[in-house]
This record gives structure tokens, sequence and C-alpha cells, in this order.
């Protein structure tokens, strides 16, 4: 599966190695390009996930605030809820197309 943004493939994973979470897919960190996603401060922590990590996405010349996200370390019920260990997964806003 790809994450797609324009013509800016972000990430891309088969499909098995991708988790489903409340609609959203994670996908892991390692299927991320490099150099296109940027730390942001934007603050957020879930209720059951824990503290979020927020990216903004580089797309050409454009900074995209808040487009990603992932949670480096999740609350441990997460992972039972869950039924799998999605620390530093990546998941991205509805305007990034995720496509098979």
């Amino acid at each position: 599966m790809k994450a797609v943004l324009g013509d800016t493939v972000i990430a891309e994973a088969p499909k098995e190695e991708l988790i489903s979470i409340e609609g959203n897919w994670y996908f892991p960190p390692a299927s991320v390009k490099a150099g296109l996603l940027v730390k942001s401060p934007t603050p957020y922590t879930c209720p059951w996930k824990g503290e979020c990590q927020y990216f903004s996405v580089t797309d050409g010349d454009s900074l995209l605030p808040d487009r990603a996200w992932s949670y480096p370390t999740p609350y441990p019920a997460a992972f039972d809820r869950v039924g799998a260990d999605f620390s530093n997964y990546v998941a991205f806003s509805k305007d990034v197309t995720v496509v098979d």
C-alpha cells in the first residue's frame, strides 16, 4: 500500500505490514521515505493510545502542517486493544491518499 500526496509517495509497504486503527492505516516507520516528514510541535494525547507526535509533510517547497502522526510510546493497554505493537508507526490525514 502507498500513502500519496499529490504525485509524491510518502510511505510504501505491503498491506500485511500495516496496522489499521480507527479507520486509519498506520505504516511501519521504515516504510516512510526519509526527509518528507518534519516533527511538529502540536501537542496531543489520546486517552487510550497515549502521547502523539505530529509531523508536517514536505510537498515540494511547501510544508503542510500536521498531516501525519505516530505514537512513539503508546500506553501498554493500547497494544492489547489493537492486537499489535504500533510504536512509531505513522498514519496520515485524509488529504494524504492511501491506496493498494
